[in-house]
């Protein structure tokens, strides 16, 4: 798996998370800036999978199984859009929670997938 994508992922899934919970610290519910980020957030998200699956398709295998593998990388993907799908539910401070909280779920499923892929 490729490092590189999996800090560049990480790292603006952090910085997504500080960018809402700032929103959420201001009492401010997220505004299409933060969907603009979140559809950034998974846009990497995306192309991670597809190098994922990539890798896989060449014959290399990670670590701990490539089921586990696929299931980490859809579930990486989905991470954000649910949490922004719930936040238009939630017009309030709360939804910049969620997302904030989706976007470091995210960031913990990235440091998953290095370590099933046995990095």
């Amino acid at each position: 798996m490729l490092v590189a994508l999996t800090v560049a992922v990480s790292v603006t899934a952090l910085v997504l998370a500080a960018w809402c919970g700032h929103a959420a610290y201001r009492d401010q519910p997220t505004k299409d800036w933060h969907f603009i980020g979140m559809a950034v957030v998974t846009l990497l998200t995306l192309v991670q999978l597809a190098v994922g699956i990539v890798l896989l398709a060449r014959g290399e295998r990670p670590a701990q199984g490539s089921v586990i593998f696929v299931s980490y990388l859809l579930g990486a993907l989905l991470a954000v859009p649910a949490a922004g799908f719930l936040s238009l539910g939630e017009r309030t401070r709360w939804g910049s929670v969620t997302v904030s909280a989706g976007a470091v779920v995210l960031a913990v499923l990235e440091v998953r997938l290095h370590d099933i892929w046995g990095g």
